[in-house]
């Protein structure tokens, strides 16, 4: 092994890396947790955690001023399974060490496959009311939605990243190009106050001309929502088919004619759609008598899939979540008063990992203990038994 070589192993094996990660990790802690009253719980995630760096912007540049969850994960992942390999050696009596490296090992790359595959939804029903999808809490996306055959719906959806881009969009499925004008991440709609002289609004289809987009500052809080609004222009092989406004405080799409085809144009909620559908039969809020303390939240749900393959009723409550298709749907808010219950739908298919990793440090340690035990218990006896001198 060369000099460069040997220094490059030291490196990765040496415990003072080990420390100083450490040390990295628990200051990237605290500074997050601190940020997290001005940024909220997900965007504290995506700028400390889930990020090779932590970004500062200076002017339009964005510098990195502090390493990020990922690369700190990463070269503690490096550390631990280079340390095994160069320094430890395998035996039956460091086997609890053995299971407890083991486990932080899957911990940490169960929270890599986490951070990669999970996704978040939720699905809002009232009583009575059935869906088959379930629609995302921070991302939107544009629908166009051909309506032209009664039977179904042909659904293009854009996301709201080519929207921020100003991406021109061509679908394939689309006789006309998509061109984004402008894109606000949140802002508040009013009704327009006309009056002469009044400058003409950008937008010349729908109902934008009779609205005024007001652009409001982003929020970051959890129990608050960003409304998002963009100026699109239809442009089909005639010329400009308008421009129209967007917003996902548009409760009805925007409806309109072309080239054979009818059509609703709106800006929505991200949706994932489901193989199966979901109707709520009852909601139950339960409160600790002679108080308004809740005490439980459930929804009866009626489960369904196509050609009735699976049918039945599901009680979701707190702590007791349905599990189906590689989905877990949590009780999440309820309104009694409107019948109405939340779903929290999770994709994640790690979700065992940190059971395993637990499990295993878990075991790790107390066979470690154990032998340790043992050996103590053994060089005691045999001192017991040894004949005074």
């Amino acid at each position: 092994m060369n000099a460069t070589v040997r220094q490059f192993r030291d490196f990765f094996v040496s415990l003072k890396l080990t420390v100083v990660l450490l040390v990295l990790s628990l200051v990237l802690i605290f500074a997050a947790t601190l940020d997290q009253v001005n940024l909220g719980v997900w965007a504290v995630q995506e700028k400390y955690f889930r990020a090779l760096f932590v970004l500062w912007r200076v002017g339009d540049f964005p510098v990195p001023v502090f390493p990020g969850g990922y690369l700190i994960g990463g070269l503690l992942l490096i550390n631990l399974v280079s340390a095994h390999v160069y320094r430890f050696k395998l035996s039956w009596r460091k086997s609890g060490i053995f299971l407890t490296h083991a486990g932080l090992i899957l911990l940490l790359v169960g929270e890599l496959l986490t951070s990669l595959w999970q996704q978040e939804f939720q699905m809002r029903l009232a009583e009575g009311e059935t869906k088959n999808f379930s629609e995302s809490y921070r991302y939107n996306e544009l629908a166009i939605i051909d309506t032209t055959d009664p039977k179904f719906d042909d659904v293009v959806a854009i996301p709201e990243e080519l929207l921020a881009q100003k991406t021109e969009i061509q679908h394939p499925k689309l006789p006309f190009r998509v061109v984004p004008k402008i894109y606000y991440p949140n802002a508040v709609l009013s009704l327009r106050a006309s009056a002469p002289g009044d400058a003409p609004d950008l937008a010349t289809a729908g109902v934008g001309p009779k609205l005024v987009v007001t652009p409001a500052p982003f929020t970051y809080k959890q129990d608050e929502r960003n409304w998002p609004a963009a100026f699109v222009e239809l442009i089909g092989a005639e010329g400009s088919l308008g421009t129209w406004l967007v917003s996902t405080q548009l409760a009805a799409s925007q409806t309109f004619d072309y080239a054979g085809h009818s059509f609703r144009l709106g800006l929505r909620f991200q949706r994932a759609y489901k193989p199966f559908s979901l109707t709520l039969l009852k909601v139950q809020h339960d409160i600790y008598p002679g108080t308004d303390i809740p005490k439980n939240f459930s929804s009866r749900i009626r489960l369904a899939t196509p050609a009735s393959r699976d049918d039945r009723e599901v009680l979701i409550y707190m702590n007791n979540p349905l599990r189906y298709a590689g989905l877990t749907f949590y009780q999440y808010q309820m309104d009694s008063e409107h019948d109405t219950s939340v779903l929290q739908v999770v994709r994640n298919p790690s979700w065992l990992l940190p059971y395993i990793s637990c499990a295993l440090m878990a075991l790790g340690l107390v066979v470690q203990f154990g032998i340790h035990l043992v050996g103590f218990a053994a060089k005691r006896r045999a001192a017991s038994a040894a004949p005074a001198s």
